[in-house]
């Protein structure tokens, strides 16, 4: 029996505050400045984060096992998201899990034109707005109003770099990615964020 028998390698990309114990955690920030960002959020114990480049991840062609990533996409630029899928292709090895979630951009836009436009000044930068909220819009998660958080899920925060979004997905056009890919599509399936917020997409496919 080969007791030196190789980790499998799991990637969570972009993790912000949701680093996951058994997986190589990677983000812009360190896990010091998310308990800073995320003050009442709780973390496992033991997890690292890493500040590794999502463009050029250390790990050789092949090597992964499982990548998965919770709303990052929507915050690369078109001229990124290539590279950034590519990425994950090279890395991945065949049979290797690719799991992803992205706000469904065409469902917030219909609620968007649905909800009220009725403009409030939202804009928060006092201590106790960023300490509780790290997206500024009318202190509410509240749809009924296009210019608080509806705004938000569509533009991303506005209160710091990093957090603006800057691309937007619907099925159809993941279909047409993972096809570029020669992805297996296994599942793409919709849910609401935290139960009641952003009508989310959720991806899951395997590398041919």
């Amino acid at each position: 029996m080969n007791t030196n028998e190789e980790k499998e390698i799991r990637l969570n990309l972009g993790c912000g505050g949701r680093p996951l114990p058994g997986y190589i955690n990677i983000d812009k920030d360190s896990l010091d400045d998310m308990k800073v960002r995320y003050p009442i959020d709780s973390f496992p114990e033991g997890v690292d984060v890493y500040q590794y480049d999502i463009f050029n991840l250390p790990f050789s062609d092949g090597s992964v096992s499982e990548i998965r990533t919770d709303s990052l996409i929507e915050h690369l630029s078109f001229k990124d998201e290539p590279r950034f899928f590519l990425e994950v292709k090279r890395v991945l090895k065949s049979g290797g899990v690719f799991d992803f979630s992205t706000p469904d951009f065409e469902e917030v836009v219909k609620i968007w034109i649905d909800a009220k436009d009725e403009w409030k000044d939202f804009y928060r930068d006092d201590d106790e707005a960023i300490k509780n909220e790290h997206w500024f819009g009318q202190y509410s998660y509240s749809l009924d109003n296009r210019w608080g958080y509806l705004a938000a899920i569509i533009y991303g925060p506005q209160n710091s770099e990093g957090q603006f979004h800057k691309n937007c997905y619907t099925v159809a056009k993941i279909q047409a990615i993972l096809k570029r890919l020669d992805f297996e599509e296994t599942e793409i399936s919709r849910y609401m964020w935290k139960g009641d917020r952003v009508p989310m997409i959720q991806v899951k496919a395997t590398k041919k």
